[in-house]
C-alpha cells in the first residue's frame, strides 16, 4: 500500500481556484490508479476525480466536470487536483485515494475501490 498526504486546503471565496496536491509514499506509485473524493457534513462521501495509472485517462464527476482537472507527476509521487471557479457547493473535506490496478478503474468509482487514503484537507468555499 501506499502511504497519502494531502495539502492545498484552505478558505477561498466562490469563483476562487485552489491546488490540492497528494504526497505519496512507496515504490510502486506508478500502477496505482490515484483519485479525490469528498465529503461535506450531512452527505456521503462523493467521488471527484480519478485517474488512471496505464494511460493517464481522467474521470470526473458531473458536478465538477470542466472546473477541476487531475494530474500526476510519477516522478515526484504526486498527483494533484486543481479546482477552479470554485463554488459553496464545494465545500468539503478532500480526500486523495489511492487504489492497485486492479480492478479497473471505472468512470464513476466507489470509494470502496480504494484501499489507501489520506487524512483529508479542508476546503471551505464563502459566498
Amino acid at each position: 500500500q501506499v502511504q497519502l498526504v494531502e495539502s492545498g486546503g484552505g478558505l477561498v471565496q466562490a469563483g476562487g481556484s485552489l491546488r490540492l496536491s497528494c504526497a505519496a509514499s512507496g515504490r510502486t506509485f506508478s500502477v496505482y490508479d490515484m483519485g479525490w473524493f469528498r465529503h461535506a457534513p450531512g452527505t456521503e462521501r462523493e467521488f471527484v476525480a480519478a485517474i488512471k495509472w496505464s494511460d493517464d485517462n481522467t474521470y470526473y464527476s458531473n458536478s465538477v466536470k470542466g472546473r477541476f482537472t487531475i494530474s500526476r507527476d510519477n516522478a515526484k509521487n504526486m498527483v494533484n487536483l486543481q479546482m477552479n471557479n470554485l463554488t459553496p457547493e464545494d465545500t468539503a473535506v478532500y480526500y486523495c485515494a489511492a487504489k492497485r490496478s486492479w480492478p479497473p478503474l471505472t468512470e464513476n468509482p466507489l470509494s470502496g475501490d480504494f484501499s489507501s487514503w489520506g487524512q483529508g484537507t479542508q476546503v471551505p468555499v464563502s459566498s
